[in-house]
């Protein structure tokens, strides 16, 4: 067993994976569900219960995770048991990289952004899991005040460019897919692993 165990969003765990494969981090990864950024509380509860768990068998505990909507109440956790975070808010801004994101943000704040996962399993995450399957009225509430769809794309799939152009049409917005790669996910895992 390592000293070292990340806990990880489902949504990363591909990336964080290759990471350190790569990197041959000697670390234990256990990983949640993406699926419980439906209901950002349960991130909470969820990661609160893993971290008392694995407090006892490990010296470090990381969590690769950004806020994900759960209004600051992911620090008094890490606090808690003395777990560290990656930093920024979420997933799209650790891919788009800080200061891509907030260009992004300022220049047209109603832009839906996709990451590989998201793309995949849209159907799943979004479709069903937001109830459009049940309620397609809903789309128009839940959607209708963005301008675009912007696709961070990690890995260059032909599969997932005709995904995202089928989301985006779903959605009735245009589509821009910008590749990005691991973005700052890698660097920003270094500084807490790799310490």
């Amino acid at each position: 067993m390592s000293a070292t165990a990340l806990v990880i969003c489902g949504a990363l765990g591909r990336e964080v994976k290759e990471i350190v494969r790569r990197r041959e981090w000697d670390v234990d990864i256990y990983g949640l569900s993406a699926y419980l950024h439906l209901y950002p509380s349960r991130i909470v509860d969820e990661l609160h219960a893993k971290l008392r768990e694995l407090r006892p068998r490990y010296e470090k505990l990381v969590v690769v995770y950004g806020d994900c909507g759960t209004t600051g109440k992911l620090e008094p956790i890490l606090d808690e048991f003395g777990a560290s975070r990656l930093r920024g808010p979420h997933c799209y801004e650790v891919f788009a990289g800080a200061e891509r994101f907030a260009e992004i943000a300022e220049r047209r704040p109603g832009t839906f952004f996709l990451t590989d996962w998201l793309v995949r399993n849209f159907d799943r995450a979004v479709v069903k899991g937001l109830g459009l399957d049940r309620y397609p009225e809903l789309k128009a509430m839940l959607f209708g005040n963005y301008e675009a769809v912007l696709f961070l794309r990690q890995v260059p799939d032909p599969r997932l460019a005709t995904k995202a152009e089928n989301i985006a049409r779903y959605l009735g917005l245009p589509l821009e897919i910008e590749d990005v790669g691991l973005g700052e996910l890698e660097e920003r895992l270094a500084e807490l692993v790799a310490v």
